[in-house]
């Protein structure tokens, strides 16, 4: 090594020396500072379960997240349906019985797609049923919702849709698909927000 490249050589080393000098307060890359701050985290007091109020809530695991959902059959006004589905629903549908659920519309998908023992299991009121055949408590309907809506079963299950129970606190506590949304009509009316421009109401008249 010649004398010039000798003192380049140094040169270079002293620029990285110096270079790794900092402040207490700097530091390296975002992660060092990350690791830096978090030294002593140890989380939050505040819970989920101080905004539960009377919900009864059951655990559930769907993959790698495990999270508490609302409990949905003591919700259901007519559960459990063998109360008066005493026979197979195809058993029950003659003129001597009278029409029940006359309130209920189904507008959900077209009618050539979807009647309502695609979901409720005409066998056993009391459970839904898959696409395949395969029992589904009411407890997890999302299962049912899932088969078609697989992106926002998805996006729900980990967290990115839908209505959290206390925010972000621990433990996660998820609303599902049919607290939300009416399983029968699923489909939000357009509506105008709670507070905006009076002078766009006189626009739209």
């Amino acid at each position: 090594m010649n004398k010039r490249n000798r003192i380049i050589y140094v040169l270079l080393l002293i620029i990285l020396v110096s270079s790794c000098k900092h402040k207490e307060e700097e530091y390296h890359s975002i992660t060092d500072k990350i690791e830096a701050k978090s030294k002593n985290y140890h989380g939050v007091s505040v819970s989920s379960e101080d905004f539960f109020d009377d919900i009864k809530m059951i655990k559930i695991s769907e993959g790698d997240h495990t999270f508490l959902i609302p409990e949905r059959k003591s919700k259901i006004k007519s559960y459990a349906c063998t109360e008066c589905h005493t026979k197979p629903l195809n058993k029950l549908q003659s003129k001597d019985f009278k029409k029940a659920h006359w309130d209920i519309v189904l507008n959900h998908a077209d009618k050539k797609t979807m009647s309502c023992t695609t979901c409720h299991n005409e066998k056993n009121m009391d459970e839904l049923k898959s696409l395949t055949g395969l029992k589904i408590d009411f407890n997890k309907s999302y299962n049912l919702c899932s088969q078609c809506h697989s992106k926002q079963f998805k996006d729900w299950k980990g967290g990115a849709h839908g209505k959290k129970i206390g925010g972000w606190a621990p433990p996660r506590a998820s609303m599902t698909c049919v607290n939300c949304h009416n399983p029968h009509k699923p489909h939000f009316e357009s509506r105008w927000p709670a507070r905006f421009n009076t002078q766009k109401i006189k626009e739209r008249k």
